[in-house]
């Protein structure tokens, strides 16, 4: 399916002037792909493309796209286009959007709501992005658990939502009492109080648990879905598996982007001073750490300027402890994601990887003083070096897992801020570890 996607992105960019043709293979693609499409191309292609959606589309596809690329393309609409855009948007699709758009446009798009979805959408607003209680979906089989199985057999020959191999079973204040499987449902007797069909091992969600945590809760459950309860368990609606793959995908490009320092809703084709502006402040980040990193070297510069031989070798303890120190935190980052790391488990955890490093600090310090001795015929310049390389990996393996746990406590994420200061941290103790020992063995 890529393939089909990077084609159309080619037949939008070249084909811009055949409109017909755009809408028809535009119609073979779903709204996500369409959706990717758009975001990338250059802005004023992307509008002309828009203009060749058909209207009972477009929302599917703007819910679909990254926050700044909907921002972008809203910029670009007049009142009209944005009124019977939203004709028909519910609660759900509102709530995607909902931090992409001026309070105007929630208005005006409440008001063409009925009133359950301007429900739904009321009690979904009150949690945060990423939390389960805003994301819920209300396309679920509920029964009284008063019935008996005939009636519940006929509540199937409905539609039945995707995801759904369940009915969740409520009293009559709405609160959850349990929920029974279909295949107990279908060899159960019709005139079977359906309550005697419980399934002991169903959990519930809390509404005001994490979108990860109720991922993992949902995986464990070998479910499709599990119902989401309030605080007094008033049956709120379901989380199924769509919602948690939804969930596993953002979180993975989040993180992905967020090791650069980027945001998982920028836009490809963004205006150049925005992205130049968002880039540039971890530019200047990184200048600030390699100033530092440079001040260090300073304090050794009469040691530079009497043996070269270390300027020379200096790049090689910073990129060993480097990566050393991104293998650890990356190890910890993982960890930290999936719950391992705990203060019972962290001081084994911080011995086991000094020790490794400990040990491949030795190995590497003795085929590289090897090297160098070979290189420069100095064996004297061979210790300083293997004892830097100790040294810097022993201190990655130290960093490496301190900093991510320190930033997680202080709730700022590790895989955005820790391989910023890790690599600060290696740089100045590999330099001042080998220029420092240079200065006293060398000279």
């Amino acid at each position: 399916m890529q393939s089909q996607v990077t084609q159309l992105i080619e037949h939008l960019i070249h084909d811009e002037h055949s409109p017909n043709s755009i809408s028809q293979m535009m119609s073979e693609f779903s709204p996500d792909d369409i959706a990717l499409a758009l975001e990338s191309i250059p802005l004023d292609q992307r509008r002309q493309a828009w203009e060749n959606i058909k209207q009972a589309n477009r929302l599917d596809i703007l819910v679909e796209m990254r926050g700044e690329s909907r921002q972008l393309l809203l910029k670009e609409l007049d009142d009209s286009e944005i009124e019977n855009l939203f004709a028909d948007v519910d609660a759900a699709d509102l709530l995607e959007i909902t931090d992409s758009l001026p309070d105007r446009l929630v208005d005006l798009a409440l008001k063409q709501m009925d009133n359950k979805q301007r429900e739904y959408y009321q009690q979904g607003i009150v949690y945060e992005d990423d939390i389960v209680g805003r994301w819920i979906d209300h396309e679920l089989l509920i029964a009284s658990q008063s019935i008996r199985v005939a009636e519940a057999m006929r509540l199937l020959k409905k539609a039945t939502p995707n995801y759904t191999d369940m009915i969740y079973l409520v009293n009559r204040t709405g609160r959850w009492v349990g929920c029974v499987k279909f295949d107990k449902l279908f060899k159960a007797q019709e005139h079977e109080p359906i309550s005697n069909l419980i399934d002991e091992e169903c959990s519930v969600i809390q509404a005001d648990t994490s979108l990860s945590k109720a991922a993992e809760q949902l995986e464990k459950s070998t479910l499709s879905a599990l119902p989401v309860v309030d605080s007094n368990l008033i049956l709120l609606g379901r989380f199924h598996a769509g919602l948690a793959l939804e969930t596993l995908r953002l979180e993975n490009e989040a993180q992905q982007m967020s090791t650069a320092g980027l945001n998982e809703e920028s836009d490809l084709f963004a205006p150049v001073k925005r992205s130049a502006a968002t880039r540039g402040i971890w530019l200047g980040i990184n200048l600030l750490t390699a100033f530092l990193a440079s001040a260090f070297i300073g304090l050794f510069e009469a040691t530079l300027q009497q043996v070269v031989a270390l300027a020379v070798l200096m790049p090689v303890v910073a990129s060993m402890g480097g990566i050393a120190g991104s293998q650890t935190l990356t190890l910890i980052v993982r960890g930290l994601a999936l719950g391992q790391i705990t203060r019972s488990n962290l001081k084994s955890l911080l011995s086991k990887e000094l020790k490794v490093g400990w040990l491949n600090g030795i190995v590497w310090a003795i085929i590289i003083g090897l090297v160098t001795y070979w290189w420069f015929n100095n064996s004297m310049l061979g210790a300083v070096i293997g004892l830097a390389i100790i040294v810097n990996i022993l201190m990655a393996a130290l960093s490496g897992v301190l900093i991510p746990v320190l930033l997680d406590k202080l709730r700022i994420d590790p895989a955005l801020s820790g391989s910023v200061i890790l690599t600060t941290v290696t740089d100045i103790a590999g330099f001042v570890a080998f220029l420092g020992l240079g200065t006293l063995l060398l000279l």
